[in-house]
């Protein structure tokens, strides 16, 4: 299965796909899509965000994209907005190429990786080096961060519970339960 993370951002915004194979998980490319300088107009970095991810996507034919939550602190309402732009986008750009696509909470990467909901930055970058036996440490933190995004749902995909949780899901969106 291969599984394509992805990191939102209107100027940096960071994917990662894995190749996984039975227990077996390698990196096949990471990297950054530039939107653009923040004084470049937002439909300006949309557009930059979504034509660099379908390339991405057309190269790379991922089977699942997995997304972070949009998550909003009260004290910042603007970024959520901003983000949901940028996530929009992104599930664009999926839909173009058929790939579904998963959102995981931060607090979930953070547990299925780390073991901690509260892991920090740091520890999330050595944990996805030491689960891709990666040289180095993953750089910038948006490819670390959409590394982590496929490493979870890898996971979870590859769990035996996840078959019986996709069938629950394709039952309530057809109104079967």
């Amino acid at each position: 299965m291969r599984v394509m993370g992805i990191d939102p951002g209107l100027v940096t915004t960071g994917y990662g796909v894995v190749e996984v194979s039975g227990r077996a998980t390698t990196l096949v490319a990471a990297g950054t899509v530039r939107g653009g300088s923040e004084r470049k107009p937002l439909e300006e970095r949309l557009l930059a965000l979504h034509q660099g991810l379908l390339a991405v996507m057309e190269e790379h034919h991922p089977e699942a994209v997995a997304l972070e939550e949009v998550y909003s602190h009260y004290d910042h309402p603007a970024t959520a907005v901003l983000m949901g732009h940028a996530r929009g986008v992104i599930c664009l750009a999926a839909a173009r190429c058929g790939v579904p696509i998963f959102s995981y909470a931060a607090t979930h990467i953070k547990s299925s990786l780390v073991g901690s909901g509260h892991a920090s930055k740091a520890q999330m970058q050595r944990m996805v080096q030491m689960r891709l036996n990666l040289t180095e440490l993953p750089e910038p933190h948006d490819v670390a961060d959409a590394l982590a995004l496929a490493l979870c749902h890898a996971a979870i995909a590859g769990s035996p519970l996840a078959a019986l949780a996709g069938s629950k899901k394709r039952e309530a969106r057809s109104g079967k339960t």
